[in-house]
């Protein structure tokens, strides 16, 4: 297996758990038998990911990540989380910030792998990957 996953901080959070996040995206290639995967990992603010939702999807308001499929053929992508969305969304689901980063991370993957949530149903699939991604990801960290 070969994956180059590429992290690019843009906010001012210190202290991330980078390592889980990255643990988290190649949990979830592995999980859908991927081989090779460039994704990079944008981690930034609200603000940067509300204007590209606008300027690429057309849709003016914020959102938590985004995800860009760059190339057809092989599995190369861009997946923008908004720090500032992930601390607020942590808080109000009451984990941690590097729980809601992670499960940020596997929502874009899933994104990157072709899965869509443009319906309720398809919303509750990926919710229920990305949980038991989470829980193999957490299951793994207390073992260690």
């Amino acid at each position: 297996m070969k994956f180059n996953i590429n992290i690019f901080k843009n906010h001012k959070k210190k202290f991330l758990r980078i390592k889980t996040i990255v643990k988290a995206v190649i949990t979830t290639l592995e999980n859908f038998k991927e081989n090779n995967a460039n994704i990079n990992l944008i981690l930034t603010d609200k603000i940067s990911v509300k204007e590209l939702n606008k300027k690429y999807l057309n849709h003016n308001y914020e959102t938590d990540v985004l995800a860009f499929r760059l190339d057809d053929e092989k599995l190369e992508g861009e997946i923008y989380i908004s720090v500032d969305t992930a601390i607020s969304q942590a808080k109000e689901y009451k984990v941690s910030l590097t729980n809601e980063l992670s499960r940020l991370a596997i929502h874009g993957t899933l994104h990157l792998l072709g899965f869509d949530d443009n319906t309720k149903q398809k919303k509750a699939e990926m919710q229920k990957i990305e949980d038991k991604i989470l829980f193999k990801i957490n299951t793994r960290n207390e073992q260690n």
